[in-house]
């Protein structure tokens, strides 16, 4: 890459068009954009900072176990800009209320102390408690803690951190669902349908009432469902619904992501789902929810002795994008939207990250490999906040 006097200025091909540009960044957004010059480096990728709506940990540090310590989530922000993550949901799974609420008011607390964290954090994901209390469709998520929504309780955890929960998933198998996901996103929140076991009515029933999501569709769900009528072709077949899959190449199989990609055309989303394991070292560990699991070198966790059991993701929202281009299911540019500007844009962010004129400065500059991608400089908010060692 060329080096600048100025680092406002950076040099590359836009993702969408591959057009060789010159852009200025001033403040936190782009002042300028012009064709590349004689000289200027066009050897990489320019795209939207990556968007992830579902992370639980990275790099050793989990979201879900005690102590959770602000600097953890100021940590988490670090560690992700260099897998070109400048936003991120932290997730917050099923657990005790009092323990939800502790954790929500530490991020939040994070998010006050870090200017780190507070740039990084897009809003809180709450995965649970008002889930689906059925093997399965339960997934991990320890059932003594699930719940029917409870709406004042879920006004307590907002008030605990300042309103920061801006995505909720649930199952709308409770009667009490309907009621909760009109307050819910009456207020604001981004109601997602997952870790269900809702008939065809009740999805359509959450649908109207204003869930907008699918959480990571195709899993979190029964190994065997009824062939025509189920939630996960109800769900595709709203058109009103986004939907989140895992791409890491061991979630779903190509050929349910082909189908995915097919039904939802520019509303389907990719997120990591990332663990405290992910981008850890392969090897065998002990997790707080999964017990002894395994992390092979392709990047599949798994219970140990069994790798036909998934015990959460070890892969980045980066390798997500990597999966999809590689399998051919999606081309560069297509698969970059699904983890940048989508997410983004469906989550409500300020802005448009798309790198034109006026643009948010939410950037990830990437070279091209024959292994993959490589972040070669992350910019959160016009400024640079990973390079990548030379």
């Amino acid at each position: 890459m060329t080096r600048h006097n100025d680092d406002n200025i950076i040099t590359g091909r836009l993702y969408l068009t591959g057009e060789a540009v010159r852009i200025t960044l001033a403040d936190d957004l782009i002042a300028n954009m012009e064709k590349a010059r004689e000289g200027d480096d066009k050897s990489l990728v320019i795209a939207p900072g990556l968007t992830d709506l579902q992370v639980n940990g990275y790099g050793g540090l989990d979201l879900n176990t005690d102590p959770l310590l602000p600097e953890t989530v100021r940590d988490i922000s670090v560690k992700l800009w260099s897998e070109g993550v400048t936003t991120f949901f932290p997730t917050i799974i099923t657990n005790s209320s009092e323990r939800i609420q502790n954790y929500v008011s530490v991020i939040a607390d994070a998010c006050s102390r870090f200017p780190e964290a507070a740039g990084a954090v897009g809003g809180i994901h709450l995965e649970g408690p008002f889930i689906s209390p059925e093997n399965g469709a339960r997934g991990a998520h320890p059932v003594e803690h699930v719940r029917p929504p409870d709406w004042d309780l879920f006004c307590e955890w907002q008030e605990a951190c300042g309103g920061m929960i801006r995505i909720i998933t649930l199952s709308p198998e409770w009667p009490e669902s309907a009621d909760f996901i009109r307050r819910a996103a009456g207020s604001g929140v981004t109601v997602s349908i997952g870790h269900t076991a809702a008939t065809p009515e009740q999805i359509r029933e959450a649908v109207t009432a204003g869930a907008t999501l699918s959480t990571h569709l195709g899993n979190g769900s029964h190994q065997m469902l009824p062939r025509h009528r189920n939630y996960i072709w109800e769900q595709l077949a709203a058109d009103e619904l986004y939907a989140s899959i895992i791409s890491d190449g061991f979630h779903l199989p190509d050929a349910v992501m082909k189908v995915f990609l097919k039904m939802k055309p520019g509303k389907i989303i990719l997120v990591s789902d990332a663990t405290g394991l992910t981008g850890m070292p392969p090897g065998d560990y002990n997790t707080h929810i999964g017990g002894a699991v395994t992390l092979t070198e392709a990047g599949k966790l798994h219970v140990k002795g069994n790798p036909d059991m998934l015990a959460g993701s070890g892969k980045s929202l980066l390798h997500c994008v990597e999966t999809l281009v590689s399998k051919g299911l999606a081309t560069l540019s297509e698969a970059l939207d699904m983890a940048g500007r989508t997410p983004y844009r469906m989550a409500g962010m300020p802005g448009d990250c798309l790198p034109v004129r006026g643009g948010v400065a939410d950037l990830v500059l990437l070279r091209e490999e024959s292994g993959g991608l490589q972040v070669v400089r992350t910019i959160k908010k016009g400024k640079t906040v990973y390079r990548q060692e030379t």
